[in-house]
């Protein structure tokens, strides 16, 4: 039987969310898998500005459409908060996520990982 722990987003420390800078592949680095364990993914996006913005999420590498997940995030003013982005997606053998979007810095991504240790 396998093992789960709640681990923070390796892409930011102590939590904090994390701010999508690139506005071009590859993206801003969110979170990289161990090597061995298997990493449950939890992420939500925030929208700061006053304009919708267009996120990419590269899961686990960068091709098209294999890799992409993407998403139009409303602005601050017409948003209810906290947009799920990644509900709980598998991603393991030190694989990474990586972020970009339309405009630089007006995203920001917050979640965690359930690493699965067996």
């Amino acid at each position: 039987m396998g093992t789960f722990t709640k681990v923070e987003l390796t892409g930011k420390a102590d939590g904090r969310g994390v701010k999508v800078a690139a506005t071009s592949s590859p993206g801003t680095t969110v979170h990289a898998a161990g090597a061995s364990d298997t990493d449950e993914v939890w992420l939500y996006a925030h929208n700061s500005d006053t304009a919708d913005h267009t996120v990419r999420i590269e899961f686990g590498g960068t091709t098209d459409p294999d890799d992409l997940i993407e998403y139009t995030i409303v602005s601050q003013s017409t948003s209810t908060g906290l947009v799920l982005v990644v509900p709980g997606l598998l991603l393991k053998n030190s694989n990474t996520i990586k972020a970009w979007a339309d405009a630089a810095d007006k995203i920001v991504l917050f979640g965690y990982v359930n690493r699965i240790s067996v």
